[in-house]
């Protein structure tokens, strides 16, 4: 619980206080979360790519309840929060029913060591290369 529930929340508590720009949401719910699960561009909206698309009404109210929510848990972390900006159209979902053929999505296996720890080698590499520049450093 709680992935279904971070679009309303990022932009309930990000965007709707002015802590970041519509332009980020998009990028960090959607872009930057396929990179984290290393599935980017296989999951973008680029040629080639099976794109997921949202449609969130930024004028529209939500309330989280864990009778609403399609989990296999009874409660739910965010129970009673209300906030601004819904997620109202999914080709798949409509009036709390799910509109999908069973069996028409797939699951997509992830593959290990994501582009995060790209960053993490690098920010190694850049440290260990300043360490080595100070030991010769005889000035």
């Amino acid at each position: 619980v709680g992935i279904k529930e971070r679009m309303h929340l990022v932009w309930d508590t990000m965007v709707e206080f002015g802590q970041i720009s519509a332009t980020d949401y998009v990028r960090l719910t959607g872009t930057e979360c396929a990179r984290i699960f290393n599935i980017y561009p296989r999951k973008a909206i680029l040629v080639g790519s099976d794109a997921d698309i949202i449609i969130l009404n930024p004028n529209s109210s939500f309330e989280i309840s864990s009778s609403s929510h399609h989990s296999r848990i009874d409660t739910n972390i965010y129970e009673g929060w209300r906030g601004k900006g819904k997620v109202e159209v999914r080709v798949v979902w409509e009036n709390d029913e799910l509109k999908v053929v069973p069996g028409s999505r797939k699951y997509i296996k992830m593959p290990p060591f994501s582009y995060l720890f790209n960053g993490i080698e690098k920010a190694d590499a850049r440290h260990l290369s300043s360490l080595r520049d100070s030991l010769f450093d005889l000035s």
